[in-house]
């Protein structure tokens, strides 16, 4: 894999860490950050020994946010220019959040605002007690700009407008209440919660949990018939793969299936 002046890129036993390095400002998500971002996640896409990805940041955050610079950028944009910059950017957190392999969130110092939708994207969500949280938006009259609907169909619209509306930054444990997290643990913990989570990924069938994660989240906005649909078509491209020959034989052998990523 190329090297990238934002992440940190390390792989092993068939799992990538992107590790955000930024710590000198604390992790903030600056245009090329995504963009390599973007470029990672392509990457990532054709790696059929990748199974699983951990996304993390580098010394005491996650990530505070948007690169302030960002922000200032704006004032000087017409609407189109503005528009078309948004969307670019919005379009690598769609990206790496269709991947098809399951990723997780290791959160730990601040997770703010763009920094927290990044983690939103991600299929797992683990942090240690001393995170905080928040959207702090609102108070630079800047609305949530890359998705708040995935904090709405998340934690919910009233949550939501809490999270939104007041910009207060809020504890793990509130994160956990809200529904934005499926793990709080201790810092000492926060490796080892993490390492039972990929061990589990390693043991299943890659490809299976790809088409699952396919069919969650597109079939989210379809009606019934349409989802059903989707899993049919998703289902048939495993068929005839290794993966699932070996699964049912294992099955029906009553042993543990070896799979291959195939």
């Amino acid at each position: 894999m190329s090297n990238y002046q934002h992440w940190l890129i390390t792989e092993d036993n068939h799992i990538a860490t992107l590790t955000l390095n930024r710590p000198e400002v604390m992790n903030r998500l600056a245009a090329q950050t995504l963009f390599e971002l973007r470029d990672i996640t392509a990457h990532l896409r054709t790696r059929k020994d990748i199974w699983g990805v951990i996304i993390q940041g580098q010394g005491d955050n996650f990530s505070v946010g948007i690169d302030v610079n960002l922000l200032k950028d704006m004032i000087a944009q017409d609407q189109s220019e503005y528009r078309a910059t948004w969307r670019d950017l919005q379009g690598c957190f769609e990206e790496f959040e269709a991947l098809e392999k399951p990723t997780i969130a290791r959160l730990h110092g601040y997770c703010l605002g763009a920094g927290l939708m990044l983690a939103l994207c991600c299929d797992f969500r683990v942090a240690s007690q001393a995170t905080t949280f928040g959207f702090p938006a609102v108070k630079l009259s800047v609305g949530v700009i890359v998705g708040t609907q995935r904090i709405t169909r998340i934690a919910g619209v009233a949550a939501t407008k809490e999270i939104l509306y007041l910009g207060k930054n809020f504890d793990a444990q509130a994160a956990k209440n809200y529904g934005l997290l499926h793990n709080v643990v201790s810092g000492e913990e926060l490796d080892a919660t993490v390492t039972q989570l990929v061990d589990r990924i390693r043991q299943l069938p890659p490809r299976a949990i790809g088409i699952s994660k396919r069919i969650i989240d597109r079939g989210y906005a379809m009606s019934l018939r349409g989802s059903q649909t989707l899993e049919l078509d998703a289902q048939a491209e495993l068929l005839h793969s290794p993966d699932f020959q070996e699964a049912i034989a294992g099955f029906f052998e009553k042993r543990s299936p070896q799979f291959t990523g195939e």
